[in-house]
């Protein structure tokens, strides 16, 4: 009798822990698998990946301050300025396995040449007209303005990290910058090492 009680309180036991662990694994699943459910949501997270990856850090214009580079608040996330001069250059230095960046970060220089951080802002210079598709496609093959014949992103854009975000990530992301500030930057075109000199 006490053998038939023990087994039965055992298997009760275990079956409320299996019931628990599946609903333990359904609402982990739920997070993981975040689908907001209006534009607004959509927005909010796109903000919060956008600042977490840290997108600004290469794609905001800057000044020194006190701590070094600000992003300049007006400027947020609308890429190399188009009339950014490059200072003199010494390429033997690039040559030699230097990767060299301006003071404000928006624009890398190594073996590839130079390469300028795109406009991410909500204006057509930007990505202001870009599709969903587009993005995804940018973000997951590493194609300019995500068009299937575009040319490749150039370092230092880790876009082989980002393709693996999640579809709905990635529509996050686009439904934000999509809301930031249109800032009108036409950012120039990526150079030669030969161009630079």
């Amino acid at each position: 009798m006490c053998k038939s009680i023990l087994f039965i309180t055992v298997i009760a036991f275990a079956s409320i822990m299996t019931v628990f662990s599946c609903n333990d694994n359904n609402n982990a699943k739920s997070t993981m698998n975040h689908e907001p459910n209006d534009s607004a949501s959509l927005v909010k997270r796109g903000d919060y990946l956008v600042t977490s990856i840290g997108c600004g850090d290469c794609h905001s214009p800057k000044r020194m301050g006190a701590q070094g580079p600000e992003i300049i608040p007006e400027l947020k996330l609308s890429g190399s300025p188009h009339d950014l001069q490059l200072p003199p250059l010494d390429t033997a230095s690039v040559k030699k396995g230097w990767i060299l960046f301006t003071s404000d970060l928006t624009v890398s220089i190594g073996p590839w040449g130079a390469s300028y951080s795109a406009n991410l802002t909500g204006d057509a210079t930007g990505v202001g007209d870009w599709t969903e598709e587009n993005f995804i496609r940018c973000m997951r093959e590493g194609k300019f303005k995500g068009l299937p014949n575009g040319r490749p992103l150039l370092p230092p854009m880790p876009w082989a990290n980002f393709k693996n975000l999640t579809d709905d990530d990635l529509k996050a992301i686009l439904a934000y910058l999509k809301t930031v500030k249109p800032v009108k930057n036409v950012v120039q075109a990526p150079k030669s090492l030969a161009e630079l000199k």
